[in-house]
């Protein structure tokens, strides 16, 4: 549908462009940058943006990857595609009093695609698809920054005119090489906000296409601009902050196709000017549109409402100190303060971090902190380009400071803790929108100095220095991505008060046996912040496998003092006070761990091994089937079933659970020794050979494989292929209980034979 729009009372809007053009200061005359065809411009941008993040390609799972992805049901095939529109991004139901209620379906849903093509958790797929990502995004920021710096015209035929292509070209080349957008492009979780900016992108120039012109005069279609709000749902439902774009439109609409003057209708609406007609509010089709865009983005909004749920998400202290704070003046001094430090970040993206959590800044609890200066140099450069963009006579700079404003501020909102709570202090990955507005008040102010200047091509060079050093810091940023190592110790000089920090450093080093290192960086985690469970808990765990047993406890028993629904915490404190023989405590400790965790198939395991060192058979194996059936590849509760069956003597229950734990693992090769054990005191010698040679075959240097395998042979009476493993075995380990004294037997037995021979 196409409306017409014609104003006896305004010019034609299509000569009222043409003069603008001709009128209105040219940004291009200004700028002091390079001229290419649009064709070249993409081309050039989408090269330099490939090869910042290029050496990301074959980066591991990192940080939050593995929540999001590695265990993340709803990437796999067995789960119901229906399910991803009713969990969260981290694969909960959203209705869970858990969930963080970030609801990203086709974000997920092209995790889940990766997936499915790579065939498995294969990384380098997922990070391609972020490259590629990125470098389309960067493209189209070439045309959606002709527009918004040169502003919207089109030719006759109806083909869009840039009028800003060296601008345009400059701004794209700042915002493909922003080193604050390594998070978003090598983290593959990024993915959420790339998604989203593509879309966002794609809707803005979808609203813009609303507005072509023909030989009829200025028209808007309304297909466009609905195609417009579906793309900005679209937005939406790749992450949150892409509802933003429904109203950047309509700030688009309002300065740009209606080219209203705020300030003057402000006066006119504060003095109710009877003239507000002229203003441009009332043009016809604006309210039409702004109607369009406010109903389709409340539909957005009560759409998503009715999924997610009434709950607030569930954040703690650690995650957003400052929304905790109990002064309302603490809160938004601190609120003021994490806005400086994003500002900082677009400015100098030097200090980077994965994460500003924990401690890592700080509370500002006096206007005697020194730094309330960030917030006032803040201000004082906000409240300058504000009165600027309202107050100015010259409507070129009003246009583009309001609309550089506008997409630095709107897209942040949902950042910003003023409509609720979020999860973070600072996150990288959240300035990616919003570091649209910062190139264009860069670009901006680089066209300001160049008319100024003399020596404009130094000050040309200089911008060339900047966007090469900003290729620098992406390609080393995207290597500290590659690896947690590297990305964790990378953080450890720019938050060293962050505990979350300390503790991934320690996880990552304790994961690769390095324990004593481990324990160093868990202290401090824990030193930095007293209430950090986690730590405590790891920390704790390793003390146990070194048999600190006393300290272990300490810690694991303050863990669950602080935090009394922390299961896992409780499991390790039984697993603690079993090994100090405190069995009753122990016991307590495991069922209270159950109680906060109902399905916990590891803790079931734990108590099993309790009730067999108490002799309570029956209870032990009802604790390991309970594991089985919570988790029925657990190898481990499987095994324990059939040696305490083959132990006690119930052999045929211990074949039955053999047989069952295999038809469920057929690969596990410490089951098919549990059953080849059993099938040969049952007299089944074929049978447990075939067992025992497979288990072999899948791990060679076992010498108690090897050692049963000969004992075996050496009943059924196989004497030579007995002597041969009872030989491997004894080179494997020669010490292996029992096995030394029944080689000693058989050779005995064969001298036996021999002399009777001989």
């Amino acid at each position: 549908q196409i409306f017409h729009q014609h104003n006896a009372e305004a010019p034609n809007l299509e000569q009222a462009f043409h003069r603008m053009a001709q009128m209105e200061p040219n940004l291009e005359h200004d700028v002091s940058w390079f001229l290419l065809p649009s064709y070249w411009a993409k081309m050039v941008v989408a090269l330099i943006s490939f090869l910042c993040f290029a050496n990301s390609y074959d980066g591991d799972f990192v940080f939050d990857d593995s929540e999001a992805i590695i265990n993340n049901k709803d990437l796999r095939a067995e789960t119901p595609l229906g399910d991803l529109w009713y969990h969260d991004f981290w694969g909960s139901k959203l209705s869970s009093n858990t969930s963080h209620k970030s609801y990203r379906p086709l974000t997920v849903l092209t995790f889940r695609i990766n997936y499915l093509f790579a065939g498995g958790f294969y990384p380098v797929g997922f990070h391609v698809i972020n490259i590629i990502l990125h470098c389309t995004i960067s493209v189209l920021m070439v045309d959606v920054f002709s527009i918004l710096l040169g502003g919207l015209q089109f030719s006759n035929k109806g083909r869009r005119l840039n009028l800003a292509p060296k601008s345009s070209l400059l701004a794209a080349l700042l915002f493909a090489v922003h080193p604050v957008h390594t998070e978003c492009v090598a983290g593959i979780v990024g993915r959420a906000d790339l998604l989203c900016a593509l879309f966002f992108l794609l809707s803005f120039l979808g609203y813009c296409k609303a507005f072509r012109e023909n030989k009829e005069g200025h028209t808007f279609s309304v297909f466009w601009v609905l195609v417009s709000v579906i793309l900005g749902a679209i937005a939406m439902l790749c992450k949150e902050q892409g509802i933003t774009i429904l109203g950047l439109n309509a700030v688009f609409d309002a300065l740009v196709i209606n080219k209203i003057n705020l300030l003057e209708l402000i006066r006119k609406l504060l003095f109710k000017d009877k003239s507000l007609e002229h203003a441009g509010l009332l043009r016809k089709g604006l309210l039409f549109r702004i109607t369009l865009l406010m109903c389709g983005g409340a539909s957005i909004l009560y759409i998503r409402w009715r999924i997610m749920g009434t709950g607030p998400p569930a954040f703690t202290e650690v995650d957003n100190p400052a929304s905790f704070a109990d002064s309302l003046f603490v809160r938004a001094i601190n609120y003021n303060y994490y806005y400086s430090l994003n500002a900082w970040l677009l400015l100098c993206p030097w200090w980077l971090c994965f994460d500003w959590s924990m401690g890592c800044i700080p509370l500002i609890k006096s206007v005697s902190d020194w730094r309330i200066i960030a917030l006032a140099a803040l201000w004082f450069c906000l409240i300058g380009l504000i009165c600027q963009a309202l107050c100015s006579e010259d409507s070129h700079k009003r246009r583009i400071l309001t609309l550089g404003l506008g997409f630095l501020i709107i897209p942040f909102l949902p950042a910003s803790n003023l409509f609720f709570r979020v999860g973070f202090v600072i996150a990288e990955r959240v300035i990616y929108l919003p570091s649209i507005g910062y190139c264009i008040l860069f670009t901006y102010g680089f066209s300001l100095l160049s008319k100024q200047a003399k020596k404009k091509k130094i000050l040309a060079v200089a911008v060339l220095g900047i966007l090469l050093i900003n290729v620098m810091r992406c390609a080393l940023r995207s290597s500290q991505w590659r690896s947690e190592e590297q990305l964790f110790r990378s953080a450890l000089s720019v938050c060293p008060l962050n505990a979350k920090v300390h503790y991934n450093v320690g996880k990552n080093l304790a994961d690769k046996g390095n324990q004593s290192a481990a324990i160093k960086y868990y202290r401090e985690a824990v030193r930095l912040n007293p209430k950090y469970v986690h730590a405590m808990n790891n920390l704790g765990n390793i003390l146990k496998e070194r048999n600190e047993l006393h300290e272990a406890e300490e810690l694991l028993s303050l863990a669950v003092q602080i935090q009394p629904d922390f299961a896992a915490a409780w499991m390790n404190l039984g697993i603690v006070q079993n090994s100090l023989r405190r069995f009753e405590e122990a016991e307590q400790s495991y069922w209270t761990a159950i109680k906060h965790r109902k399905k916990y198939p590891d803790c079931y395991y734990n108590l099993g091994r309790l009730y067999a060192d108490l002799n309570r058979h029956i209870d032990a194996l009802n604790a390991w089937r309970n594991a089985t059936v919570l988790k029925p590849e657990h190898s481990l509760a499987w095994n324990n079933m059939i040696i305490l069956l083959d132990n006690t003597g119930n052999l045929a229950q211990a074949e039955a659970v053999g047989r069952e734990a295999l038809e469920l693992i057929p690969n596990d090769h410490s089951l098919m020794f549990s059953l080849a054990n059993v099938l040969g005191k049952s007299q089944k010698y074929k049978e447990s050979e075939a067992l025992f040679l497979k288990a072999i075959k899948a791990n060679p240097n076992a010498a108690s494989y090897h050692g049963n395998l000969a004992v075996l042979y050496h009943r059924w009476g196989n004497l030579d292929l007995a002597k041969k493993h009872y030989e491997v075995s004894l080179k494997l380990d020669p010490m292996a209980p029992g096995t030394k004294e029944n080689y000693n037997l058989l050779r005995r037995k064969l001298e036996q034979l021999q002399k009777k021979g001989g």
